[in-house]
């Protein structure tokens, strides 16, 4: 059974109070136990993690016990590269999620230190690009890592 790793960085445990004009109100709880539920019907094991410290998200993929992982690094994809060098390091593909579109926003959101090593993007699709990176997972598991990356996301054409 393919075993994906669900990482979320700082500030998703206050999804549902949070800004909701812009990150919605479902909650971090409400998106995991969906991902957990999709992922029994897909045949995909799911293990959730959150945490507001870039070291305590580095250690947990360090112990590289899953085979995909579903990344929203919050604010640290615009500065931390110790993250991209741990997500590179680990050598697990992942599927890189954002509930807005970092683009539309402040300028320093353009800066994204993670979209260039991950195999699948879903930006600005809100909780449910949760799911819609789950379920690219499992039409991708098993399958040979392709070089680049797609982008599903609402509105924006490159």
């Amino acid at each position: 059974m393919t075993r994906v790793l669900v990482l979320n960085g700082p500030n998703l445990n206050l999804l549902g109070t949070r800004e909701p004009e812009i990150y919605g109100s479902t909650t971090l709880a409400e998106i995991e136990e969906g991902l957990r539920n999709r992922g029994r019907e897909l045949g995909l094991e799911v293990e959730t993690f959150q945490s507001n410290h870039e070291g305590v998200l580095i250690d947990r993929l360090h112990q590289r016990d899953f085979d995909w992982a579903i990344v929203n690094a919050g604010g640290l994809t615009h500065t931390s590269v110790a993250l991209r060098d741990a997500l590179l390091g680990i050598a697990r593909p992942f599927v890189e999620v954002h509930l807005s579109d970092p683009s539309r926003r402040e300028p320093f959101r353009n800066v994204n230190y993670l979209h260039d090593i991950a195999a699948e993007q879903v930006v600005g699709r809100g909780a449910a690009g949760y799911t819609m990176a789950l379920e690219l997972i499992a039409r991708r598991a098993g399958g040979p890592r392709q070089d680049g990356h797609d982008r599903a996301e609402s509105g924006r054409n490159d």
